[in-house]
């Protein structure tokens, strides 16, 4: 993939800031049924940031943000709106987009074989913030994380507080991020996951362990970005 011939401000960067995470297992939880289940973990690329409102800008020509800030994660966001991101920014890459949007536009499937842009599912997003690590923070929650006590009602820049031992910013704090799992078909129907924690949650809200979940085209909110992964294959 040539990044030179790349025109959209941010589409260079974030491609030389693209993190290989190593395969393994990890075990996730879900407090609400009581439920523990193990997933394994393939090789992947997850960007070291959220999505920048910069980037998100310079694909969609959008800018939804309620915080604005360049360096700011982009946030007020769908989920639908970040896999739709995702194939515009594959389609500015010359990649294969990984999502599939039905003739009435109301059903997104996906080719798990493409090589884009795409969100990662909660088990690689959990995987990846923890990075190799059984607790759930990598560090101490002023150092790592923009919340409640310390974020003055506000995001901020990402990339300011220090990243986990994999080199990853902000995976608690300052917004959630979308993943692609539906939570619980049969009770929440479409329902999406999102994780981390955002700038308004309690300290204890900030945990690679906390699900949350809601409606994919319609929930938007001030604290809920996401960030891209990408296959490792075809990189």
């Amino acid at each position: 993939m040539n990044q030179n011939n790349f025109n959209t401000p941010g589409i260079s960067a974030i491609n030389n800031q693209m993190v290989e995470i190593p395969g393994g297992k990890i075990e996730l939880r879900d407090d609400r049924i009581k439920h523990k289940w193990s997933v394994d973990i393939e090789p992947f690329l997850i960007a070291r940031f959220p999505v920048t409102q910069e980037l998100y800008f310079g694909i969609t020509k959008e800018s939804p943000a309620s915080f604005k800030g360049d360096k700011k994660p982009v946030e007020t966001v769908s989920w639908k709106d970040a896999v739709m991101f995702c194939n515009l920014f594959s389609r500015e890459a010359g990649l294969q987009p990984w999502y599939y949007l039905s003739a009435n536009s109301t059903e997104i499937t996906f080719d798990p074989k493409a090589n884009g842009y795409r969100l990662p599912t909660e088990a690689e997003w959990e995987y990846a913030c923890k990075a190799g690590t059984t607790e759930s923070r990598y560090g101490e929650i002023d150092a790592i994380a923009w919340h409640k006590d310390n974020s003055e009602k506000t995001t901020h820049d990402v990339a300011l507080k220090a990243p986990n031992s994999w080199g990853l910013y902000d995976m608690l704090g300052n917004v959630w991020e979308w993943c692609s799992d539906i939570y619980d078909e049969t009770v929440y129907g479409s329902y999406r996951i999102f994780r981390g924690g955002g700038w308004c949650d309690e300290a204890r809200g900030c945990l690679a362990t906390n699900r949350r979940r809601s409606h994919p085209s319609s929930f938007k909110i001030d604290d809920l970005g996401f960030r891209v992964a990408r296959n490792l294959k075809d990189k």
